[in-house]
């Protein structure tokens, strides 16, 4: 069967991506090994589907990610919608990092992501998280700056509260906020996404089918070594099966429509997207082409109201945080510094 049709999304007044993009943290072997090559492939197949917006962060394998995306783009650089971003120190390993977002660091950063890219400028460069320590003005300033140099065309925050978007779209306008967004991780929908939609700045979302979790694909089985969804309680021993059990009515209503549950999981954040007013394109990451090529199959895919009102209810009896630490993501700063 072809791939649908990608339709483009406008994020922004100066940004426009695919509805479905590529989150090329997986590349990096964040959740399995994959070699390089294997890497390359599986661009050219994600090309091939007509996906023309790729996602990736100077942090993936500290630069690994941005390395082979260079070297897949030689040549063809225009083809693509690139998005980076910027502000967590590479080392420590998951839950260990810090944020930066000063300046000098952000100008450093975008030469090195740059030079990795082989491009000498990015489409969309997103603050990766908001440094507690630096004023979210100084950094916007940062990236507005780099807008003014060439070295960006747009730029953006990523899991920052609705009054950090204020903050730092008053001082250069933002094209896009990225953060995490599925049935199981709803927090967005409280501040952020109003705010946006009021702002007119696009969504993009991440693990947008819950880190492999709302698919048919996954078992807890998969996770071995060296696997960073260990680090996130979604994922831990005493939460696990009844998560798991959990995205199996989600299975259970996908398998009834006749459709992969990753396209149905997609389909609900298209609808819910819609009925909020806010421009979304989704991020999905995958190692294998035919993971992706049902991803894929979330662009067409329809809900009934049977399977809206299941899903929509799921992210109340989840058990964990969709994050290592509440306070490295929006919805749980939210109540330390404010809503909007």
């Amino acid at each position: 069967m072809p791939a649908p049709a990608i339709p483009s999304v406008q994020l922004g007044p100066d940004l426009t991506a695919d509805a479905l993009g590529y989150g090329a943290m997986s590349i990096a072997g964040t959740y399995g090994n994959i070699g390089e090559a294997e890497s390359l492939r599986l661009l050219e197949d994600v090309r091939e589907r007509g996906v023309t917006f790729i996602d990736t962060a100077n942090l993936y394998g500290n630069g690994l990610s941005e390395q082979i995306l260079g070297t897949f783009l030689a040549g063809r650089r225009e083809e693509f919608t690139i998005a980076t971003k910027v502000g967590i120190v590479p080392g420590g390993g998951v839950g260990k990092r810090t944020a930066r977002g000063d300046a000098a660091y952000i100008k450093e950063q975008i030469d090195l992501s740059l030079q990795r890219l082989g491009t000498d400028y990015v489409d969309l460069y997103y603050l990766h998280r908001v440094d507690p320590n630096v004023p979210v003005e100084e950094s916007a300033g940062a990236l507005g700056e780099l807008v003014q140099a060439g070295k960006v065309r747009t730029i953006g925050l990523s899991e920052a509260t609705a009054e950090e978007i204020r903050r730092a779209h008053a001082v250069h306008p933002l094209a896009a906020v990225q953060s995490e967004w599925s049935v199981f991780a709803r927090d967005v929908e409280r501040y952020v996404l109003p705010t946006l939609a009021e702002l007119g700045i696009g969504f993009v979302a991440y693990s947008p089918v819950g880190r492999g979790l709302l698919t048919d694909r996954f078992s807890p089985d998969q996770i071995g070594e060296g696997d960073t969804r260990l680090a996130f309680p979604w994922f831990t021993a005493e939460n696990l099966p009844h998560n798991d059990a959990l995205a199996g009515r989600l299975r259970e209503q996908a398998a009834r429509l006749g459709v992969p549950a990753a396209a149905l999981s997609l389909a609900w954040l298209y609808a819910k997207a819609g009925s909020l007013g806010v421009a979304l394109s989704t991020i999905p990451g995958t190692r294998y082409t035919d993971h992706f090529d049902e991803l894929l199959t979330g662009l067409t895919a329809e809900l009934d109201a049977e399977a809206s009102s299941v899903l929509d209810g799921l992210a109340a009896e989840v058990r964990g945080d969709r994050s290592f630490d509440p306070c490295w993501v929006s919805g749980g700063r939210e109540g330390l510094i404010g809503a909007a």
